[in-house]
């Protein structure tokens, strides 16, 4: 049995926040424009949504053909769809946000992308559509739940220091925290494990290197743990 649509059936869409840290500055990885409309200008990466693929599925690809990116923290974040928002038609999008080690990936452009970067979020051009509204709505989530999610830890290297986190989350949040009282917080939490590894090549004294303990967080979440700072 077949069946006519009386309403026409706008295009669907997937854009991708895509922040990382390093030295001490949060960061969003873009895309230049290869093709029109607004090609050159730089935009968050994505494309249309297949008949055959889960939004995330979609999300996943895109984001490894126009950047290299693959494997990582991805969660969905918004819909957009104001008219007019793409001069080729009606077309509505699903952003998500997705958080990378830097030291991880060499991002590299394909597909319909000329240039991939990463820009401070301070320092962040005109984007091409709606992008710039997509762009502050994944910051104010991420600032939101890093408070209350150990989603944070995604963002550095598998062993940190704790000046490291200490300056990741003052760096997402704008905000300074006390050395002392940070430190007890967070390692009172019990979500850290200690190594027998101090920091290599630095001109400082070397600080004790530290790694988050997944498996205890899920534990611990398991019997009502919230993390919150």
């Amino acid at each position: 049995m077949s069946f006519t649509y009386q309403y026409a059936r706008p295009a669907l869409t997937v854009d991708c926040v895509v922040f990382g840290f390093d030295e001490g500055e949060l960061k969003v990885m873009l895309i230049q424009r290869d093709l029109p409309p607004f090609e050159g200008k730089w935009a968050l990466p994505g494309g249309f949504v297949r008949v055959d693929e889960t939004l995330d599925d979609a999300a996943r690809r895109e984001l490894e053909e126009e950047t290299g990116i693959s494997k990582v923290f991805l969660e969905q974040l918004y819909t957009v769809g104001d008219l007019g928002r793409d001069p080729r038609e009606r077309v509505v999008s699903v952003a998500y946000y997705a958080l990378v080690k830097l030291s991880d990936y060499r991002i590299r452009p394909t597909t319909d992308a000329r240039n991939a970067a990463w820009f401070g979020v301070s320092d962040v051009p005109k984007l091409a559509f709606d992008h710039d509204k997509i762009l502050a709505l994944a910051l104010q989530r991420l600032q939101g739940k890093v408070r209350y999610q150990p989603i944070g830890f995604e963002l550095l290297p598998p062993k940190f220091t704790l000046s490291q986190l200490q300056h990741l989350y003052e760096t997402v949040l704008e905000q300074k925290f006390d050395k002392r009282n940070f430190r007890k917080k967070i390692l009172s939490m019990g979500l850290l494990i200690e190594l027998d590894e101090i920091e290599q090549d630095v001109a400082h004294r070397a600080a004790r290197l530290y790694r988050f303990d997944e498996r205890k967080y899920q534990q611990l979440k398991k019997r009502g743990f919230n993390f919150e700072l």
